[in-house]
């Protein structure tokens, strides 16, 4: 079975336990995850894409696209997939709002279909499709190790490359066109400088100039598959604090990925980083930041938090940031039936040594400038 059959096949399964006609895929994550790393994207301000995808309860595939959108999508997104169009004008959509839905739901021979997001005619099942997503082929977990092998060693390089005195924004825009040499797109980049690591947990990147300390954060994208990392760099030698500030958030990390197996609720992980930080010193740094959770096709797919019941697929990919107020540890893991690994290391990047069951995982360390 391809992984176009596969993902179809899930989709028509849901559509028929959902008692409906069909699923029709109008985001441009979902787009990106059907067609196996295709786009619809034009306006990246919006989550909806220009051009959808839907597939019938019995397992046939449409484009509904109108005409400005179809030629390419058919030529370029979809081409030989076995998908048939459904084209309308451009003005359609404008003067009836119901258009798309409308057509799906005639080609798929029933007057109920779902889709990923609010569509005039179509019953809103975001969460169960993001479900059907969740479990990852063979061939994305393919495309997913390559990704997170570039950004790992991309985002290294350009640390290594920072002096101390260069802006925060200047730092960003090096970051995302690093990125953007090997096809990735950088969808999210902050940094900080100095204090701004310990004072903001998102640190939108500003005109602040670094001394000392300096964190540089990227989620990377590609094929619509997303990675994200953290470093942090010392001009100089790392302060002792910050050392073992960072090495006690390591262990929460390991803690984390420890707990990351099948059938694990977000819930239960979410106690997991709970408790680690109590033991390590640090109670209540789970109330100051998410944890991260499992990733895919949006920077986290779901998050873990005390109400979570998500769990843990047995091929899913899993970006923990566990985050004791100065410092972060955050990497993309990667969990299949070869076990739990880190995809996105950087290349002699020092870490701190993980027991993490049977296996010993990295986590990354502050980097000294000039080692």
């Amino acid at each position: 079975m391809t992984e176009l059959e596969d993902k179809t096949d899930r989709l028509a399964r849901l559509a028929r336990e959902s008692d409906l006609a069909g699923i029709l895929l109008t985001t441009q994550t979902n787009f990106a995850w059907l067609t196996g790393g295709g786009s619809n994207r034009i306006d990246g301000s919006r989550e909806p894409g220009a051009g959808n995808l839907m597939v019938a309860a019995d397992g046939r595939r449409f484009v509904v696209a109108n005409t400005i959108e179809m030629p390419r999508l058919l030529a370029e997104e979809v081409n030989g997939g076995g998908w048939e169009p459904i084209e309308y004008p451009w003005t359609d959509e404008h003067a009836r709002p119901d258009t798309v839905a409308r057509l799906a739901q005639q080609a798929a021979g029933g007057d109920r279909i779902g889709a990923d997001w609010p569509v005039a005619g179509a019953a809103a099942i975001d969460r169960p499709i993001t479900r059907v997503r969740n479990l990852l082929t063979a061939a994305e977990v393919e495309r997913y190790v390559s990704l997170g092998a570039d950004a790992g060693r991309i985002l290294g390089d350009v640390c290594r490359d920072l002096e101390p005195g260069e802006d925060e924004r200047a730092i960003a825009a090096r970051a995302a066109a690093a990125m953007a040499t090997v096809g990735a797109r950088a969808i999210v980049t902050l940094v900080a400088a100095d204090d701004r690591i310990a004072r903001f947990r998102h640190p939108v990147a500003g005109s602040r100039r670094w001394e000392r300390l300096v964190m540089v954060v990227v989620c990377a994208q590609r094929h619509g598959l997303v990675v994200s990392l953290s470093r942090i760099v010392s001009a100089g030698r790392v302060p002792a604090p910050l050392a073992a500030l960072t090495e006690a958030n390591a262990g929460v990390y390991g803690r984390l990925l420890d707990a990351t197996r099948p059938g694990t609720r977000g819930s239960e992980l979410f106690d997991v980083a709970r408790r680690a930080y109590a033991e390590t010193g640090y109670a209540g740094e789970e109330a100051r930041h998410h944890q991260g959770g499992a990733t895919g096709y949006r920077t986290r797919e779901w998050v873990a938090h005390p109400a979570s019941e998500e769990t843990v697929q047995a091929r899913q990919a899993f970006a923990w940031n566990p985050s004791i107020t100065g410092t972060k540890v955050e990497e993309t893991a990667l969990l299949d039936d070869r076990g739990l690994r880190i995809i996105t290391t950087s290349p002699d990047w020092p870490s701190h040594d993980l027991r993490v069951g049977a296996a010993t995982l990295p986590a990354p360390a502050v980097l000294e400038l000039g080692r």
